[in-house]
């Protein structure tokens, strides 16, 4: 049977695909939950062509695709040499990011983006894989839950002009 998923690595010249692909799922995730001022001046500031760009073009930033029957889907960001403090690790790694388009939750695209990135944090020798969630996210966290993610701590995330908190989760490899 033909698996309809597919999950390439993003390049410098896939910042206009990852800035939409980002601006969507961002907001799909999280408009309803936070002020359109907040949301938009965040996204103003963090995915735009400029900023996607250096990250894209960061060595110590990974960005994943994830493709359904042949339409992006879905993204993933690893990030290296970032860590927090509470995080006890020889060589953690940092999800930080891991988006679905609404359209395609529930056809196992995120179950596979979180498996090619932990396929590869493993084959790098990382030992921990950690991330931030916002502490409201009860689906999200639910989702990392079930990965065997857990709670360590927290940090603060600044969505415009709203300080949040988000929840540190982490899973040993």
């Amino acid at each position: 049977m033909h698996n309809p998923i597919r999950i390439t690595a993003a390049g410098a010249g896939d910042a206009a695909v990852l800035m939409a692909l980002s601006i969507t799922t961002f907001c799909e995730t999280f408009a309803h939950l936070n002020s359109q001022e907040d949301m938009d001046m965040y996204v103003a500031n963090e995915m735009n062509i400029e900023k996607l760009t250096g990250e894209l073009s960061d060595p110590g930033n990974l960005f994943f695709f994830a493709w359904y029957n042949n339409e992006v889907a879905a993204y993933a960001k690893l990030r290296l040499h970032k860590e927090p403090e509470e995080l006890i690790s020889d060589n953690p790694i940092e999800l930080e990011r891991i988006y679905v388009l609404h359209k395609y939750h529930g056809k196992k695209i995120g179950v596979a983006l979180m498996n090619h990135c932990m396929d590869y944090a493993r084959q790098k020798q990382h030992d921990t894989l950690w991330l931030g969630v916002w502490e409201h996210n009860h689906k999200a966290i639910g989702f990392y839950s079930q990965w065997g993610f857990e709670l360590f701590g927290s940090h603060p995330f600044i969505l415009g002009n709203d300080a949040q908190t988000d929840v540190l989760m982490k899973k040993r490899l």
